[in-house]
Formats: structure tokens, sequence, C-alpha cells
């Protein structure tokens, strides 16, 4: 799965990704926001490496092994600007930088 962000040299390799029946019960989640941070998530790949496949097999599909890499985003953590005011939306906006609005709930 490409998502359109740059590819960065950053990556998340699980080469034994547990998975069961030919797959239909899948791997745990990666979690890639704590790697990859606000540079996001570049390109996800999902392959059956050829021991992943013969574990398969010799396991008549029961565990089925994959192996998953996750490459992160090319971009630069950036620090958020948090702007509580209208002004300071303003001035955030004019500046052109990235910023974090607060939401409150009721």
């Amino acid at each position: 799965i490409n998502t359109g962000v740059a590819p960065g040299s950053q990556q998340i390799n699980q080469p034994w990704a547990t998975s069961f029946i030919y797959g239909l019960v899948p791997p745990a989640t990666v979690e890639a926001m704590q790697e990859c941070g606000s540079a996001g998530v570049a390109r996800v790949e999902t392959q059956h490496s050829f021991l992943n496949g013969l574990v398969a097999g010799l396991t008549f599909g029961i565990f089925t092994p994959m192996t998953i890499t996750v490459t992160c985003g090319a971009g630069e953590e950036q620090d958020l600007q948090e702007v509580t005011t209208a002004e300071e939306m303003e001035k955030a906006l004019e500046d052109g930088g990235a910023f974090l609005v607060p939401i409150s709930q009721p």
C-alpha cells in the first residue's frame, strides 16, 4: 500500500508477524505512529517469504507467518504551536506553519 507520502529511510520490519488459518486471523497491528511520528507512513508491504511459506505448509496453514515492512515518510518531526484564540489562529495561518487547535468537550 502506497499512501502518497514521500518515503524516508526509516523502516519497521516484522519478519515473523503471527497470523493463523491462512491469514484469516491477522497479525497484530503495527504501531507505526511512535516510530514514524508526524512524518507518517509512506508504504506498507506484506509478503510471505520462502521460510514463512515453508512454516505455513508444515503446519497445514494453522500458523501462517508473514513479513511486514512499514516505510516511514521523509518529513521531519515538528513541534506544533497550540492556538487557543482567533488572533493566534490568524497569526499561525499567516505564518504558514503547522498548529494544533485543542478541542474542548462540554
